[in-house]
Protein backbone atom coordinates (compact mmCIF):
# COMPACT_ATOMS: atom_id res chain seq x y z
CA UNK A 1 0.00 0.00 0.00
CA UNK A 2 1.22 3.48 -0.78
CA UNK A 3 2.20 5.60 2.20
CA UNK A 4 0.37 8.57 0.68
CA UNK A 5 -3.14 8.10 1.98
CA UNK A 6 -5.71 10.61 0.76
CA UNK A 7 -7.18 11.78 4.04
CA UNK A 8 -10.58 13.39 4.30
CA UNK A 9 -10.53 16.97 5.51
CA UNK A 10 -13.41 19.14 6.69
CA UNK A 11 -15.04 21.40 4.08
CA UNK A 12 -13.65 24.90 3.63
CA UNK A 13 -17.11 26.44 3.25
CA UNK A 14 -18.52 25.50 6.66
CA UNK A 15 -18.47 23.03 9.51
CA UNK A 16 -18.35 19.38 8.61
CA UNK A 17 -20.40 16.66 10.28
CA UNK A 18 -18.80 13.42 9.16
CA UNK A 19 -19.13 9.76 10.12
CA UNK A 20 -16.37 7.18 10.36
CA UNK A 21 -18.17 3.86 10.00
CA UNK A 22 -15.42 1.78 11.64
CA UNK A 23 -12.11 2.51 13.40
CA UNK A 24 -10.36 0.81 10.48
CA UNK A 25 -11.26 3.89 8.40
CA UNK A 26 -9.85 6.45 10.85
CA UNK A 27 -6.55 6.79 8.93
CA UNK A 28 -8.63 8.31 6.12
CA UNK A 29 -9.52 11.31 8.31
CA UNK A 30 -7.44 14.18 9.64
CA UNK A 31 -8.68 13.49 13.16
CA UNK A 32 -6.91 16.55 14.57
CA UNK A 33 -9.35 18.78 12.65
CA UNK A 34 -12.41 17.50 14.51
CA UNK A 35 -14.25 17.13 17.75
CA UNK A 36 -14.57 13.34 17.81
CA UNK A 37 -17.58 11.59 19.31
CA UNK A 38 -16.83 7.96 20.14
CA UNK A 39 -19.84 5.64 19.81
CA UNK A 40 -20.14 2.10 21.17
CA UNK A 41 -23.84 1.67 21.89
CA UNK A 42 -23.67 -1.98 23.03
CA UNK A 43 -22.35 -1.19 25.64
CA UNK A 44 -19.23 0.81 26.47
CA UNK A 45 -20.26 4.38 25.68
CA UNK A 46 -23.74 3.84 27.11
CA UNK A 47 -22.22 2.64 30.38
CA UNK A 48 -19.69 5.50 30.43
CA UNK A 49 -22.48 8.07 30.02
CA UNK A 50 -24.53 6.39 32.74
CA UNK A 51 -21.58 6.14 35.10
CA UNK A 52 -20.59 9.78 34.70
CA UNK A 53 -24.24 10.80 35.16
CA UNK A 54 -24.31 8.77 38.38
CA UNK A 55 -21.37 10.59 39.90
CA UNK A 56 -18.31 8.61 38.88
CA UNK A 57 -15.40 10.96 39.45
CA UNK A 58 -13.63 9.76 36.31
CA UNK A 59 -13.33 6.82 33.94
CA UNK A 60 -9.87 5.97 32.64
CA UNK A 61 -10.07 4.15 29.27
CA UNK A 62 -7.19 1.78 28.50
CA UNK A 63 -6.60 -0.43 25.48
CA UNK A 64 -5.44 -3.68 27.04
CA UNK A 65 -6.57 -5.91 29.88
CA UNK A 66 -3.00 -5.86 31.21
CA UNK A 67 -3.04 -2.05 31.42
CA UNK A 68 -6.26 -2.22 33.40
CA UNK A 69 -4.86 -4.85 35.77
CA UNK A 70 -1.74 -2.74 36.35
CA UNK A 71 -3.84 -0.12 38.15
CA UNK A 72 -4.37 -2.65 40.94
CA UNK A 73 -0.72 -2.18 41.85
CA UNK A 74 -1.02 1.60 42.20
CA UNK A 75 -2.51 1.22 45.65
CA UNK A 76 -5.43 3.57 45.02
CA UNK A 77 -9.11 2.85 45.30
CA UNK A 78 -9.82 2.20 41.61
CA UNK A 79 -12.66 0.07 40.31
CA UNK A 80 -11.35 -2.13 37.50
CA UNK A 81 -13.67 -2.92 34.61
CA UNK A 82 -12.66 -5.26 31.79
CA UNK A 83 -14.79 -6.77 29.01
CA UNK A 84 -13.86 -8.97 26.10
CA UNK A 85 -16.31 -10.50 23.61
CA UNK A 86 -19.25 -9.41 25.76
CA UNK A 87 -18.13 -11.05 29.00
CA UNK A 88 -16.47 -9.76 32.16
CA UNK A 89 -12.79 -10.70 32.26
CA UNK A 90 -12.13 -12.97 35.21
CA UNK A 91 -10.63 -11.23 38.23
CA UNK A 92 -12.07 -7.77 37.53
CA UNK A 93 -14.74 -5.86 39.43
CA UNK A 94 -17.15 -5.73 36.49
CA UNK A 95 -17.36 -5.32 32.72
CA UNK A 96 -19.33 -2.82 30.67
CA UNK A 97 -22.92 -3.57 31.61
CA UNK A 98 -24.73 -0.31 32.40
CA UNK A 99 -26.21 -1.98 35.48
CA UNK A 100 -22.71 -1.98 36.99
CA UNK A 101 -22.56 1.82 36.75
CA UNK A 102 -25.32 2.73 39.20
CA UNK A 103 -24.97 5.58 41.69
CA UNK A 104 -24.55 3.11 44.56
CA UNK A 105 -21.56 1.46 42.89
CA UNK A 106 -19.70 4.30 41.16
CA UNK A 107 -20.45 7.64 42.87
CA UNK A 108 -17.17 9.30 43.81
CA UNK A 109 -15.13 6.46 42.30
CA UNK A 110 -12.54 6.34 39.52
CA UNK A 111 -13.03 3.42 37.13
CA UNK A 112 -10.39 1.96 34.85
CA UNK A 113 -12.08 0.48 31.79
CA UNK A 114 -11.06 -1.66 28.85
CA UNK A 115 -13.51 -3.06 26.29
CA UNK A 116 -13.39 -4.94 23.01
CA UNK A 117 -14.37 -2.02 20.77
CA UNK A 118 -15.11 1.28 22.48
CA UNK A 119 -11.79 1.95 24.21
CA UNK A 120 -9.99 0.83 21.04
CA UNK A 121 -11.82 3.50 18.98
CA UNK A 122 -11.13 6.11 21.63
CA UNK A 123 -7.40 5.50 21.69
CA UNK A 124 -7.20 5.73 17.90
CA UNK A 125 -8.91 9.15 18.14
CA UNK A 126 -6.55 10.73 20.68
CA UNK A 127 -5.19 13.39 18.30
CA UNK A 128 -8.66 15.00 18.01
CA UNK A 129 -9.32 18.57 19.16
CA UNK A 130 -11.59 17.08 21.79
CA UNK A 131 -13.12 13.65 22.44
CA UNK A 132 -16.67 13.26 23.70
CA UNK A 133 -18.69 10.14 24.41
CA UNK A 134 -22.06 9.55 22.77
CA UNK A 135 -24.98 7.21 23.39
CA UNK A 136 -28.74 7.24 23.05
CA UNK A 137 -28.78 8.02 26.77
CA UNK A 138 -27.33 11.52 26.17
CA UNK A 139 -28.37 12.05 22.54
CA UNK A 140 -30.04 15.46 22.82
CA UNK A 141 -27.59 16.94 25.34
CA UNK A 142 -24.67 15.84 23.16
CA UNK A 143 -26.22 17.12 19.92
CA UNK A 144 -27.12 20.49 21.47
CA UNK A 145 -23.55 20.88 22.73
CA UNK A 146 -22.06 20.00 19.34
CA UNK A 147 -24.29 22.65 17.76
CA UNK A 148 -22.68 25.31 19.96
CA UNK A 149 -19.02 24.41 19.40
CA UNK A 150 -18.35 25.94 15.97
CA UNK A 151 -16.12 22.97 15.19
CA UNK A 152 -16.09 20.12 12.71
CA UNK A 153 -17.59 16.92 14.10
CA UNK A 154 -16.49 13.35 13.43
CA UNK A 155 -18.74 10.59 14.73
CA UNK A 156 -16.57 7.49 15.18
CA UNK A 157 -18.48 4.20 15.24
CA UNK A 158 -16.58 1.60 17.28
CA UNK A 159 -18.19 -1.23 15.34
CA UNK A 160 -17.28 -4.80 16.18
CA UNK A 161 -13.59 -5.69 15.93
CA UNK A 162 -13.10 -3.05 13.19
CA UNK A 163 -16.18 -4.17 11.25
CA UNK A 164 -19.26 -2.05 10.54
CA UNK A 165 -22.25 -2.46 12.83
CA UNK A 166 -25.83 -1.24 12.72
CA UNK A 167 -26.33 0.13 16.22
CA UNK A 168 -23.42 2.57 16.24
CA UNK A 169 -24.21 3.79 12.72
CA UNK A 170 -27.89 4.28 13.53
CA UNK A 171 -26.92 6.40 16.53
CA UNK A 172 -24.57 8.44 14.35
CA UNK A 173 -27.56 9.02 12.08
CA UNK A 174 -29.61 10.18 15.07
CA UNK A 175 -26.98 12.82 15.86
CA UNK A 176 -26.85 13.87 12.20
CA UNK A 177 -30.64 14.27 12.36
CA UNK A 178 -30.10 17.01 14.96
CA UNK A 179 -27.17 18.65 13.14
CA UNK A 180 -28.14 18.53 9.48
CA UNK A 181 -30.31 21.65 9.52
CA UNK A 182 -27.75 23.69 11.49
CA UNK A 183 -25.41 24.47 8.61
CA UNK A 184 -23.18 21.41 8.86
CA UNK A 185 -21.84 19.95 5.61
CA UNK A 186 -22.38 16.18 5.56
CA UNK A 187 -20.20 13.53 3.97
CA UNK A 188 -21.67 10.46 2.27
CA UNK A 189 -21.30 8.30 5.38
CA UNK A 190 -23.24 10.88 7.42
CA UNK A 191 -26.00 10.93 4.80
CA UNK A 192 -26.12 7.12 4.78
CA UNK A 193 -26.21 6.96 8.60
CA UNK A 194 -29.06 9.45 8.67
CA UNK A 195 -30.94 7.48 6.01
CA UNK A 196 -30.53 4.38 8.22
CA UNK A 197 -31.90 6.33 11.16
CA UNK A 198 -34.98 7.28 9.11
CA UNK A 199 -35.64 3.57 8.53
CA UNK A 200 -35.28 2.57 12.18
CA UNK A 201 -36.36 5.61 14.20
CA UNK A 202 -40.01 4.64 14.67
CA UNK A 203 -38.95 1.66 16.82
CA UNK A 204 -35.21 1.61 17.42
CA UNK A 205 -35.38 -1.36 19.77
CA UNK A 206 -37.26 -3.49 17.29
CA UNK A 207 -35.04 -2.43 14.38
CA UNK A 208 -31.83 -3.26 16.22
CA UNK A 209 -33.02 -6.72 17.27
CA UNK A 210 -31.51 -7.94 14.01
CA UNK A 211 -27.97 -6.80 14.85
CA UNK A 212 -25.18 -9.36 15.12
CA UNK A 213 -23.84 -7.80 18.33
CA UNK A 214 -27.32 -7.87 19.80
CA UNK A 215 -27.46 -11.59 19.03
CA UNK A 216 -24.10 -12.09 20.76
CA UNK A 217 -25.37 -10.34 23.87
CA UNK A 218 -28.62 -12.31 23.86
CA UNK A 219 -26.62 -15.54 23.90
CA UNK A 220 -24.97 -14.23 27.06
CA UNK A 221 -28.43 -13.68 28.56
CA UNK A 222 -28.18 -9.91 28.86
CA UNK A 223 -31.08 -8.67 26.75
CA UNK A 224 -31.87 -6.15 29.51
CA UNK A 225 -28.57 -4.41 28.76
CA UNK A 226 -29.68 -3.92 25.15
CA UNK A 227 -33.01 -2.42 26.16
CA UNK A 228 -31.30 -0.12 28.66
CA UNK A 229 -28.77 1.16 26.11
CA UNK A 230 -31.54 2.15 23.69
CA UNK A 231 -33.29 4.53 26.08
CA UNK A 232 -33.20 8.05 24.67
CA UNK A 233 -32.22 11.05 26.81
CA UNK A 234 -32.02 9.24 30.13
CA UNK A 235 -28.99 11.40 31.00
CA UNK A 236 -27.66 14.87 30.29
CA UNK A 237 -24.00 14.33 31.22
CA UNK A 238 -21.46 14.54 28.40
CA UNK A 239 -18.25 12.64 29.20
CA UNK A 240 -15.16 14.25 27.66
CA UNK A 241 -11.52 13.20 27.71
CA UNK A 242 -9.30 15.39 29.88
CA UNK A 243 -5.76 14.02 29.85
CA UNK A 244 -6.13 10.30 30.46
CA UNK A 245 -9.54 10.56 32.16
CA UNK A 246 -13.11 10.79 30.98
CA UNK A 247 -14.90 13.35 33.15
CA UNK A 248 -18.20 15.20 33.10
CA UNK A 249 -18.17 18.21 30.79
CA UNK A 250 -18.63 21.41 32.76
CA UNK A 251 -21.37 23.40 31.04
Amino acid sequence: MSENINTQTPPSGGQGAHVCLTPALLPLFNVEDYIVVVIDIFRATSSICYGIENGAEAIIPVSQVEECAAYREKGLDYLLAAERDGSVVEGFDFGNSPFSYTKEKVAGKTIVLTTTNGTHALHLSRSAKKIAIGSFLNLTALSNWLNTQNENVLLVCAGWKNNFNLEDTLFAGAVIEQLKDKGFVLDDAAIAANDLFQVGKSDINEYLKKTSHGERLKKLGIEKDIEFCLQVDLTTAIPVLEGEKLVKLAV
